[in-house]
């Protein structure tokens, strides 16, 4: 695949702080309609909050989401990419550490996500994973 991260990504991030709480941040995802927030202690990404780590990490444990932080359930010291790194990295770093989505970075700040939505957009428009990537969410989730 040819091409640089910055021609596939979604640009522009939404962050909370590591001490959101966890109801903050999915409140957030559900108003931006996302299913993730980059986790940011000022400049500093230190993980990446998804819908899955709340379920997984926060709901399925029957923990008090009011009582966690988004510190507390994200992906900690997730891997990043750069604007101009080619798309071909962001291929291989999905695939040897099974990730679904990696933030970019430029300067030091987050400018941008890079998903395998995005990926199979870039790869393949006509398939099902890249239709579901661009259908509109359901107004009743």
């Amino acid at each position: 695949m040819d091409g640089f991260v910055k021609d596939v990504m979604t640009p522009g991030v939404v962050a909370v702080r590591p001490d959101a709480s966890v109801v903050e941040a999915a409140q957030l995802m559900r108003t931006q309609n996302i299913g993730d927030v980059v986790v940011a202690d000022g400049q500093r990404i230190v993980g990446v909050l998804t819908d899955r780590d709340i379920t997984v990490r926060a709901v399925a444990v029957a923990a008090d989401p009011l009582g966690l932080s988004a510190g507390d359930v994200c992906t900690p010291n997730p891997l990043t990419l750069a604007p101009d790194d080619p798309v071909s990295s962001a291929v291989a770093l999905m695939r040897e550490h099974a990730i679904r989505r990696i933030p970019v970075v430029e300067g030091g700040l987050p400018v941008g996500l890079v998903s395998l939505g995005d990926l199979a957009e870039a790869r393949d428009p006509g398939s099902a994973l890249a239709g579901i990537s661009r259908a509109e969410p359901d107004e009743n989730s």
